[in-house]
């Protein structure tokens, strides 16, 4: 048992957890690849990374649809080779003015020429281009109001620092629905203009 689930059966305490239960806390406290970023810049409060060019895989949804699950059918086979295909984080998420955009990134052993197509006509094999990202790390439950709070934090301090945001806050989430709110990994990203000697 890892140290982290050594942690949440303590919260838990006297509550008996059946084996199933556990089953889908030890995934929740699995470790996935995520992208590699130099950190550039450390406040006490963000930090600004440097991100290489990333493939992803992406969909366009309204509030009637499921980006996640689209996405989730590719990466489990529904896809050209039907290959199935490492689950990664973060799980990233902004707003397209009418439409939300998700993305899941591709394992780093992917690249344009042995990256499978999806069978779903509304995904996409994309990718984001290399910059610098201005990026706020919290706890507790991936909410809309969660984000937005400190989607605000972010900004204020950025503009407040004369740092140029040039796209909308991007939400990223790091664990999966059954990892303790106190555990839980999110971000708010903003992409912004930032010089090495900044």
């Amino acid at each position: 048992m890892t140290s982290k689930l050594k942690k949440i059966s303590h919260i838990v305490g006297n509550y008996v957890l059946s084996p199933f239960v556990l089953l889908l806390l030890s995934i929740s406290c699995m470790a996935y690849e995520e992208p590699n970023y130099e950190i550039v810049y450390e406040s006490d409060l963000y930090q600004i990374r440097f991100y290489e060019e990333r493939l992803v895989v992406q969909t366009s949804y309204g509030e009637e649809d499921n980006g996640f699950m689209k996405l989730f059918r590719y990466i489990s086979g529904a896809n050209t080779n039907s290959e199935k295909i490492d689950m990664t984080t973060p799980v990233t998420q902004s707003n397209m003015g009418e439409s939300k955009l998700m993305q899941f990134y591709l394992p780093s052993k992917f690249d344009i020429s042995n990256t499978p197509l999806p069978n779903n006509d509304s995904l996409q094999i994309s990718f984001i281009e290399e910059g610098f990202f201005a990026v706020i790390r919290y706890s507790g439950r991936s909410t809309d109001r969660n984000f937005k709070k400190h989607s605000e934090i972010l900004k204020r301090k950025l503009q407040e620092q004369d740092i140029l945001i040039k796209g909308p806050p991007i939400k990223a989430t790091y664990n999966g629905p059954f990892t303790f709110p106190p555990f839980r990994r999110n971000e708010v990203m903003y992409l912004v203009e930032w010089k090495l000697l900044n």
